[in-house]
């Protein structure tokens, strides 16, 4: 069974950097893709990144392009979400997520999720 676990979530003030990780524990398939998605309070679950196992390609939303990045820890099946000049709206619960199937990245439909890790960032 997939298990997923984020960490590093936490409150910062605008233009601060925060990083959080995701532990997959499970995970038996070579290829597929893992995600980070966001929802704020109030509003639907939004698209953050994603990252493509064999390829290493990455995957940003237009809303944070250019100030997040993605990493990996092979060995220890763990991506990181590097998150800098952060701002008031990227408050939200943080969600990683993981699929076997690359469409999954067109339906945003992925199929194990982690638990959520709170981002507050404070003006």
């Amino acid at each position: 069974q997939v298990h997923l676990v984020e960490s590093g979530g936490g409150e910062v003030q605008t233009g601060g950097s925060l990083s959080l990780s995701c532990v997959v524990f499970g995970r038996t398939f070579d290829g597929g893709l893992m995600a980070w998605f966001r929802q704020a309070e109030g509003k639907e679950r939004e698209f953050v990144a994603a990252l493509r196992w064999r390829t290493n390609s990455t995957v940003f939303a237009d809303s944070v392009k250019d100030r997040f990045t993605l990493s990996r820890d092979n060995p220890r099946d763990t991506i990181w979400l590097q998150m800098n000049s952060l701002k008031p709206e990227d408050t939200a619960v943080y969600y990683c997520a993981t699929d076997t199937r690359l469409a999954a990245l067109v339906t945003m439909d992925f199929e194990y999720w982690g638990q959520g890790t709170q981002v507050t960032v404070s003006s």
